[in-house]
């Protein structure tokens, strides 16, 4: 074969010789789309401009504000900062630095600690080195040439890893002008391509492999876009996002806190409490709507069963574990499914049942490393709101399409608007056979269509590999009001556990058969819920959810004998409100609570006792507004109403 026909995005085809790289057809085509051309994406796979094609492919030319060269620039600009860290602090050794989500890292062995009054050094020195615009150019060395070269120069974890590549895998070098690394690739063509719109962010400790017996490192963590405008819309949000902080917020707000005796643990305070059981009372009213029946089961299990559910096998690393005097191993439920599959089985069940929805606000452990832990976003301890559906298998598309709509519901009272549904796929390490899987994958995917016709404004999509070990998913990925996005929900349809633990219905023939177990969580963690809640609001929750929906605060002690009335009104009317009498000037009141995140505050002094009114004034606004008693607790009782509790 001497030639090799090439197809692009529009369909056109083109015939070279083979070996002909990227970049030579970009020029053949036009100057213009060289010169803009940084790397290409060749049968589905980002690849290098400058790399031979040796067979029919298709292709896609890259330029560097396309999506495809984001990852390209992070990248580029890890090996860049790299070469800058070594050219200012000689005899440091460089590890690994990979891409991560929104930018990269770069670990480092070095004598003395990276100090704060670095980064900008290095930043002013990645800057020359891009001004240079020299070529990312690729050579693949013998093992022992790449090994004896970066023994050479002291670079003793370069050696290590050139060790750890498979054999006969090509050893793989990218050169930037003098300096090099070792690198699969790929990169851009030139450093020049990477552009200014990068910034060093922070260090960290880290160990060698993560293992924290290994030899301690130095990371440094940055971030890159393709425009500045990018960089300065990122770099927005990040102090947007420190501000809604939930941890800071927390404790502004009196709710939680966490300490070192019980880590990954939540310490619940009152007013944290209060907010934690309205979600779970709003999630229990909505449950009962829907036809679910609440149940609660064991927090500790014998071995056996977690052997029998696959957990054991494909999930200990996760668990904790005891064992008694009498020699037996329990663990503590990482997950409420097998308890409910017992239940399920405990007396004989009909068709006519099905679909049975058994939900639990079910308490479960998980062993997350101490480094992994961030406040509620990821705990150890946490409560789902689970359930497990047992239906039969032509009941699998009705009853997920009832609990996509159940779950949309929920995120819209929550403000929740902009929804990412994705299907995630078998994953490498599963249990039972691929004929069980191609149904559920099957079945879920006529559902995905169905649910992409009935929500057009909902963006559905596949994540390949990413279902539990026990069934495919679906994963519902809300955008909060700062751009982020979190995984919340999950549906998944398992076909395994029930057959694993015996579980059968009677059917309308008199046989036994084995139901399909849809495993679905709205919140997902109420712990994790609950801190995405705060930062999305700012901690300015609405009136509804608040701990503390009202103050009445008094301006002299004359109006104190009313504050208590109005509170009682308040309460009588099921909200929750208290008094603030304390002799200070009321500005410092109205500072106080408005740190605490008190939706109103309802201010009270000798006239407005006199005639029977309240001063209204809201969080995060200057002004206020003066209205009789009833009217005002008629307003604020209207706006505490949960939203599935108004007509």
């Amino acid at each position: 074969m001497t030639s090799v026909t090439l197809t692009f995005p529009d369909g056109a085809q083109r015939q070279v010789a083979v070996g002909t790289t990227g970049l030579d057809v970009a020029k053949s085509i036009a100057p213009s789309l060289a010169k803009r051309t940084v790397a290409m994406v060749l049968d589905g796979v980002l690849s290098d401009v400058a790399e031979p094609i040796n067979k029919d492919a298709r292709v896609k030319f890259v330029s560097r504000t396309d999506a495809e060269a984001l990852e390209l620039i992070r990248h580029d600009c890890a090996h860049v900062m790299a070469e800058a860290v070594q050219a200012l602090f000689p005899g440091t050794q460089v590890t690994i630095g990979p891409v991560i989500e929104n930018g990269w890292f770069y670990d480092f062995a070095k004598a003395e600690p990276f100090v704060p009054e670095d980064l900008p050094r290095i930043e002013k020195k990645m800057q020359e080195i891009i001004a240079k615009n020299a070529a990312f150019t690729k050579e693949v060395w013998s093992r022992d040439k790449a090994k004896d070269f970066f023994r050479s120069k002291g670079e003793l974890f370069k050696v290590e890893l050139v060790d750890a590549i498979p054999a006969g895998e090509d050893v793989k070098i990218y050169k930037q002008g003098e300096w090099l690394d070792l690198c699969r690739g790929p990169h851009m063509t030139s450093t020049g391509a990477i552009g200014k719109a990068f910034k060093l962010q922070r260090f960290s400790g880290s160990y060698w492999r993560g293992n924290s017996e290994g030899p301690q490192l130095q990371r440094i963590y940055g971030t890159a876009f393709a425009t500045e405008e990018d960089l300065k819309g990122y770099l927005t949000q990040l102090e947007e996002a420190e501000k809604r902080d939930h941890r800071k917020l927390g404790r502004e707000m009196d709710l939680f806190h966490f300490q070192d005796d019980a880590p990954g643990t939540v310490f619940w305070h009152p007013k944290g409490w209060a907010l934690f059981q309205k979600l779970v009372s709003y999630m229990r009213r909505r449950c009962d709507m829907e036809g679910y029946v609440e149940v609660n089961s064991p927090q500790l299990l014998d071995r056996t069963l977690w052997e029998t559910s696959g957990h054991w096998q494909t999930y200990h690393e996760h668990m904790f574990t005891t064992e008694t005097e009498d020699e037996r191993v329990f663990a503590l439920k990482p997950m409420n499914c097998p308890g409910h599959v017992q239940i399920f089985k405990h007396g004989l069940r009909s068709y006519r049942e099905l679909p049975l929805k058994i939900a639990e606000f079910g308490i479960v452990h998980r062993y997350e490393p101490s480094g992994a832990l961030h406040g509620l976003m990821r705990v150890r301890a946490f409560t789902q709101d689970d359930a497990h559906i047992f239906c039969s298998e032509d009941q699998i598309a009705e009853q997920c399409l009832e609990i996509n709509r159940f779950m949309l519901s929920i995120y819209d009272h929550f403000g929740f608007k902009d929804v990412h549904i994705k299907l995630a796929t078998r994953p490498e390490k599963r249990v039972g056979s691929d004929d069980l899987w191609d149904k559920a994958e099957a079945a879920m995917k006529g559902v995905l269509d169905r649910m992409s016709q009935d929500h057009p404004g909902i963006k559905t999509s596949i994540a390949e590999g990413d279902g539990a070990f026990y069934g495919p998913k679906f994963e519902y990925h809300l955008r909060d009001a700062i751009g982020r996005t979190w995984q919340c929900g999950t549906t998944q349809v398992d076909f395994n556990l029930p057959s694993r633990f015996g579980a059968f219905y009677i059917d309308d023939h008199s046989e036994k058969k084995t139901p399909v177990m849809i495993h679905r969580a709205m919140f997902g963690s109420l712990e994790r819920f609950t801190g995405i809640l705060i930062e999305n609001c700012a901690g300015h929750l609405p009136l509804w959810l608040a701990p503390v929906p009202v103050v009445v605060a008094t301006i002299v002690s004359d109006a104190d004998a009313y504050a208590h009335e109005v509170v009682a009104s308040l309460r009588k009317a099921g909200i929750k409100a208290e008094t603030d009498l304390r002799n200070e000037k009321i500005n410092y009141k109205v500072r106080e609570h408005s740190l605490a995140k008190i939706p109103v505050m309802l201010v009270a002094g000798k006239r407005e006792a006199e005639e029977r009114t309240v001063s209204i004034r809201r969080l995060g606004s200057q002004e206020s507004k003066v209205m009789p008693l009833d009217e005002a607790i008629a307003m604020l009782k209207a706006e505490a109403t949960a939203p599935d509790l108004k007509g």
